[in-house]
């Protein structure tokens, strides 16, 4: 196993080596902050005597590290610390001063006292070695032997502790030495982990996917060299297998999401389709070394595509308790018993009481079972009512569990009269589950799962009223827990399981029942009776006011002209004499734009969709566009569908919409592809369409609300940060803007508040950003440089770079839709007409997906024509790997061409 060893709690808590099964920490104060920060990884970290081991362990480490000399022989038996939660550290002499200590016979011999001492009375020993050691340690001797460091290896896997396994032997490289991932290899094949560290892995040294891989002793038992991988939940029940290799786990590294390789279609990114988007929470490897391990938190309906939990069915037991009554929560109508648990405080507690007392005075087994399973379900309703989910129940359990100083178990004066008992240790390495119950316990002594203060779920975040200050929420970034800095990475949460439970049926009507069904729900939804969906080109496009139409055609220009500065010239490569390969691009024949309407009039997303569909050359192109109260479109819409050649317009709206172009109806056009933003339930159609094979239809992305991330320093003009936030948290409730301020003193920090809400209070839409505003916040850090490392893991929608030097910023920009250089590029020239594209990945999706563009609407093919010549160069290689496929009409059918050259 890879053991990265970490001197920051960043690296654990920020990076992918959190999702790594194990991290040792260089120091106690490093430790405590990534248990502190919620590290998903087992915290090992040193220690320097018996005292402070067990402070480490009461805090949430798993693992103590102490000097094999400093605990002496017989200390750690005396203090009451679980063998297994203890690991001791030996390190050879290796001064290189010859005195035999840096060969083979040193290290043999250092090993032997770590078998005879620390095998016998710890659950780790940790060797550090230099690399000269490390070689020696791991060849093999004379004759063919097993190495030394092979036969620790197997003396320890001799002794296993109860309930926790073997002894484990872990190897470090001391003096600056340098891992190679055959160094891994061979530490793993003797059977022992590798610890590296941190700063050895990622960009910085060896990459971390491999790294793992080979610390683990991974190999595939199958002939496409793909590792089996085990999905499971936070409870560890399994959602199901598939498959993994080198790329597709460095993807799921990077990402912090379930990436897995697909026999056929290649690197599969899990659910950004269908929304059953996995989070990444760990990685490991089995104990024969050929199955990985994935624990993941399930979105969406589940991870089976037959929409189960599981691809072996629903969830069961505690989990399914858990989706039950969230599914209540959220669908409980006004008035029902459901909905007054979850509003009625009192009435909650009192069935939790009455549940608990139940529970107490129940004796068969049958009936103890009963009262439990009741018990068990009120207490998730109150868990559900304060957002607190059954993994942070499960942490918390795990939490406790890591204890080694055990509670009285005391009760309160009221529920018992017996004697208090004092605290006391005790080695047991079983849950303690009076420490569980005991709620005479300080409550400054008991972690507890609670929302940070950071997070857009905070409880204490609402509109601003009229007469009140509009502004951010203000953090200084110096102040900030590694958890609070993660929230502020957070968006806006999507419940999409309950979104994609009302989209569905939408779907389902307009498949069925075509027209008829895009006519009754716009009507429903849009409050517009029509007579017929459709329109037609020509157009009957209305006169505009000349302004506003020479503002179209300036923007037709420019974006026009860069998108068709995107066209690209057919790849034409000779990979060998006779052999020539050829790569060129043809339009998408039929594409579908969706241009919302409702709470703003938005021709600018006609242009930004059309244009490039014309550029590209799409056959027919049809726009969605949700009517006027009056069952008109609106003429600014009209009149760019006309200016981008579009054959049809769909006046509807909403996930009917989208329907009606992924399936047809008798009037609206089947398209190939559909491009464009929209609400959850716009994307929510969109990824149904695109999951479901009969509508054979792709989409342009995933899409969320709008947002907008500005980096500002004592050169900005505080009026022009302060338009800028405002002109993307204007579109709605849930945009979300952010303003990082590098180095602002605050006054200056003030002056940008103040021009906040001054602007915002002479804003029509005035009432959207009493909402939105608050929601936002405001990051102060100390350098430009940290601005940008929390914007890049921000990966905002639009980014704009209002600091001193803008321009010299870009090339350290790594995620970001659309970037804003200086204090004349507000985000609105995007918007409207300087030529770049506004549809843009949004939701931290920009880590992946790019904004849309020419090639959005272009699909490319590949082309080989071979000469004579060029058959028979390339012949027996072709057949030569058909053979080795046993794929005997793939080789035939080169051979019998040969034949006749």
């Amino acid at each position: 196993m890879l053991v990265p060893k970490i001197t920051t709690p960043v690296q654990a808590l920020q990076g992918p080596i959190g999702l790594l099964p194990a991290v040792l920490c260089a120091d106690g104060a490093t430790a405590a902050a990534a248990i502190d920060g919620g590290c998903a990884a087992a915290v090992w970290a040193p220690a320097a005597s018996a005292e402070a081991a067990r402070a480490l362990l009461d805090a949430g480490a798993a693992v103590a590290v102490l000097d094999a000399a400093a605990a002496g022989a017989g200390g750690m038996d005396a203090s009451g610390i679980d063998a297994s939660r203890i690991a001791l550290r030996y390190a050879p002499d290796g001064d290189g001063d010859g005195d035999g200590d840096d060969g083979a016979q040193g290290v043999a011999r250092a090993l032997e006292a770590a078998r005879a001492d620390g095998v016998a009375r710890a659950g780790a020993v940790v060797l550090e070695l230099t690399a000269a050691q490390l070689a020696a340690a791991t060849a093999a001797a004379a004759g063919g032997e097993r190495s030394a460091l092979a036969g620790l290896a197997r003396a320890a896997e001799a002794r296993v502790l109860d309930g926790s396994g073997p002894v484990r032997v872990l190897v470090g490289l001391r003096g600056g030495a340098a891992w190679t991932l055959g160094a891994l290899a061979a530490v793993a094949a003797a059977g022992a982990d590798a610890v590296v560290a941190g700063d050895q892995l990622g960009a910085a040294g060896l990459p971390l996917a491999e790294a793992f891989i080979a610390a683990s002793g991974l190999a595939s038992d199958r002939a496409d060299g793909l590792l089996t991988t085990a999905v499971v939940d936070e409870q560890g029940v399994c959602l199901g297998v598939v498959y993994s290799n080198a790329e597709s786990l460095a993807a799921a590294l990077a990402a912090g999401q379930g990436v897995y390789w697909s026999r056929k279609r290649g690197l599969w990114r899990k659910g950004l389709t269908s929304g059953a988007t996995q989070t990444l929470l760990g990685v490991a490897a089995d104990c024969d070394g050929d199955v990985l391990c994935f624990r993941v938190r399930q979105a969406g309906a589940g991870f089976c595509h037959r929409g189960t939990r599981t691809c072996f069915g629903p969830a069961a037991g505690l989990a399914r308790l858990a989706q039950t009554v969230a599914e209540r929560r959220a669908r409980a109508p006004e008035g029902s018993y459901t909905r007054r648990l979850f509003g009625d405080a009192a009435l909650l507690r009192a069935k939790l009481l009455e549940e608990a007392a139940e529970l107490a005075d129940a004796a068969a087994p049958a009936d103890v079972a009963f009262e439990a399973a009741d018990l068990l379900y009120f207490a998730m309703v109150k868990c559900a009512a304060h957002g607190v989910s059954l993994a942070d129940v499960e942490r918390s359990l795990d939490r406790k569990h890591l204890r080694v100083t055990r509670r009285p178990g005391n009760a309160k004066p009221q529920f018992s009269s017996a004697p208090a008992l004092p605290a006391v240790a005790t080695t047991a390495s079983a849950l303690d589950t009076t420490s569980v119950l005991d709620t005479s316990v300080p409550s400054s002594s008991v972690p507890r799962t609670s929302i940070p203060r950071t997070s857009i779920l905070n409880p204490a975040i609402r509109p601003a009223r009229p007469g009140e200050p509009i502004r951010m929420r203000v953090f200084a970034a110096a102040d900030l827990s590694p958890a609070e800095r993660a929230a502020l990475l957070q968006r806006p949460i999507v419940d999409s399981a309950e979104i994609m439970r009302r989209v569905r049926p939408i779907v389902d009507a307009v498949r069925a029942n075509g027209d008829a069904a895009v006519l009754e729900l716009t009507e429903k939804f849009d409050r517009v009776r029509l007579a017929q969906t459709v329109v037609r080109a020509p157009f009957d496009v209305p006169a505009l006011p000349a302004p506003v139409r020479a503002a179209i055609d300036q923007a037709y220009a420019n974006v026009r002209a860069f998108h068709a500065a995107q066209l690209e010239p057919p790849t034409r490569v000779e990979t060998m004499p006779g052999v020539t390969c050829t790569r060129f691009s043809r339009a998408i024949e039929r594409v579908g734009l969706y241009v919302p309407g409702g709470t703003a009039v938005l021709p600018s997303s006609a242009l930004m969709l059309g244009v490039p569909a014309q550029v590209a050359g799409c056959r027919e192109i049809v726009l969605a566009t949700p009517p006027r109260a009056d069952g008109s479109i609106v003429p600014e819409v009209l009149y760019v569908a006309h200016k981008v050649g579009a054959t049809a317009i769909v006046k509807a709206g909403g996930a009917q919409a989208i329907a009606a172009m992924a399936y047809g109806t008798e009037s609206v056009p089947k398209v190939d592809k559909i491009c464009g933003p929209g609400n959850q339930y716009v994307t929510a159609a969109k990824m149904l369409a695109q999951n479901d094979t009969a509508a054979m239809v792709a989409i342009d992305m995933p899409a969320g609300p709008s947002e907008l991330l500005v980096i500002a320093d004592a050169t900005s003009n505080p009026a022009y940060v302060a338009s800028d936030l405002l002109s993307q948290a204007e579109h709605g409730p849930d945009s979300q803007v952010v303003l990082l301020a590098v180095d602002l003193s605050a006054a200056q920090l003030a002056a940008i508040e103040a021009e906040v809400h001054a602007q915002a209070e002479r804003l029509p839409r005035v009432d959207v950003v009493r909402q939105s505003i608050p929601k936002s916040f405001c990051l102060q850090v100390a350098s430009l440089r940290d601005a940008l490392a929390f914007s890049n893991a921000y990966a905002p929608e639009h980014l704009i770079l209002h600091n001193d030097r803008a321009a010299d910023c870009v090339a350290d920009v790594v995620n970001a839709g659309s970037v804003f250089v200086g204090p004349y590029s507000p985000e609105s020239c995007g918007d409207y007409a300087s030529g770049t594209n506004h549809t843009l990945p949004t939701y931290g999706f920009s880590r992946m997906y790019s904004g849309v563009s020419t090639a959005t609407f272009l699909k490319h093919i590949t082309s080989q024509e071979l000469t004579r010549d060029g058959l028979a160069n390339i012949g027996p290689t072709v057949m030569a790997l058909a053979e080795v496929e046993e794929l005997e009409a793939h080789r035939n059918a080169v051979a019998i061409r040969l034949a006749d050259i």
